[in-house]
């Protein structure tokens, strides 16, 4: 039975008969070989397909043996455009007596969170405001321009410098976050759009490369905090994070550090990188300096081709790498307050709910933790639905809060102030 489902899931040709699996079965599919997921209770064989895959192939190979129902949804907003792409692959379906859930998961769980997502739906809340968009872009636009008037008129005076430097850690922090919307195609309604407006503000904007933060990023969505799959956590060269693998490599004596001091030399390792690594036409090994740096512009353009920004900052700080000291810290701390606080662990096979919950914490609600965040302060909603548009979060976190106390699953919020605390702690 299992043989025969692959040759039709390779070749793509139409069998006669619907061939049927067990979990115990679909569950050995899951080596870099040999790739089997499950989506609605169809079985799909995606190992050609995950070198072809747009998000990548590991994002799609860190499901393979698993029910991808709630992923599928959550990464494409035109699932029947995706479809057509996956009928060829597709290899039978689920025996009638399997759980549509793998592993003994909470079927009632998945099953009210599907009707959540359905719910949102029905509310227009993947629905993007334009103007929101518009505005945001503008005052990004306009930080940029304002700059480069203050050169123009003031020169590169201390306190030009130091005001200049401020305004532009701001505005390219802030298009940061703008790329963040446009890649998770949280904007317009057609891919391709957001495709195109992603490229051009992290490319142009940023002067990183898209195809790069896409690859890295939809699989820290897929697999949040989950060694070995989730880059944002594989810095085990520098630090080692959460609660088991200090205890590992203590046990093992691997010490490529000394991690009993990084809490200390976090800073450190922070300043340094910030101040003394040269610009360069290739980007630094992202597992070692992904949280060191933003996507920072200068990596990958040469001078005369980097953003207005990024020939400015040489100007009034001498290497446009330095100038991303400020940029840097605001990114990281942002960025890590979210996760690094939570459970850290391996693949422990849960569902979507809890799994997301699980690593992402929220920050409570103001209009300039909204700004300062790029509202990455409703990180467990951002992550549940992270093609949402971001002005729409709010509106769905009291169903998401609703579900979690129904299911004992935590639901975590704290003040900004306490969030950075605990990063050190």
């Amino acid at each position: 039975m299992g043989k025969g489902g692959e040759k039709g899931g390779e070749s793509g040709e139409a069998e006669a008969q619907i061939r049927f699996y067990t979990w115990e079965e679909i569950q050995k599919h899951n080596l870099r070989t040999d790739k089997w997921l499950v989506i609605e209770r169809k079985v799909y064989n995606v190992t050609k397909w995950a070198n072809r895959h747009p998000g990548g192939h590991r994002v799609i190979s860190h499901c393979a043996g698993e029910d991808a129902t709630d992923a599928f949804q959550a990464f494409h907003i035109n699932p029947t455009l995706v479809q057509k792409f996956l009928k060829p692959l597709l290899i039978g379906e689920l025996a009638p007596g399997e759980p549509s859930q793998d592993r003994d998961k909470n079927s009632q769980l998945v099953e009210d969170f599907r009707t959540l997502r359905k719910t949102a739906e029905d509310m227009n809340l993947f629905r993007a405001n334009p103007l929101f968009f518009s505005l945001y872009f503008g005052h990004i636009i306009a930080m940029e321009v304002l700059a480069w008037l203050m050169v123009s008129y003031f020169g590169t005076g201390w306190i030009t410098t130091l005001i200049l430097a401020c305004i532009l850690t701001t505005s390219q922090t802030q298009a940061g976050w703008l790329q963040h919307d446009f890649g998770h195609l949280s904007v317009f309604k057609k891919s391709s759009w957001n495709h195109v407006v992603h490229k051009f503000i992290i490319g142009h904007l940023k002067g990183a490369s898209a195809n790069w933060w896409n690859h890295r990023h939809f699989q820290h969505h897929a697999k949040p905090n989950i060694f070995e799959k989730d880059p944002d956590v594989n810095m085990l060269h520098i630090f080692v994070l959460g609660d088991t693998q200090p205890v590992e490599y203590g046990k093992k004596k691997l010490k490529y550090l000394p991690y009993n001091h990084q809490h200390e030399y976090f800073f450190l390792t922070k300043i340094l990188l910030s101040f003394f690594v040269p610009c360069s036409h290739t980007l630094p090994d992202p597992n070692t300096f992904m949280h060191f740096f933003h996507f920072g512009q200068g990596w990958t353009l040469p001078e005369c081709l980097r953003p207005p920004s990024s020939q400015l900052t040489g100007k009034v700080i001498h290497e446009p790498s330095r100038a991303l000291f400020l940029e840097s810290h605001w990114f990281v701390w942002v960025t890590q307050m979210n996760h690094i606080p939570m459970e850290i662990d391996c693949e422990k096979h849960r569902d979507w709910l809890s799994s997301q919950v699980a690593a992402t914490c929220n920050i409570e609600q103001s209009f300039f933790n909204d700004w300062f965040t790029g509202h990455l302060n409703f990180q467990i909603e951002h992550h549940l639905f992270p093609t949402m548009p971001r002005h729409n979060f709010w509106k769905v976190k009291p169903l998401v809060k609703s579900l979690c106390a129904k299911y004992g699953v935590q639901y975590e919020e704290k003040p900004l102030g306490k969030a950075f605390v605990d990063i050190i702690g």
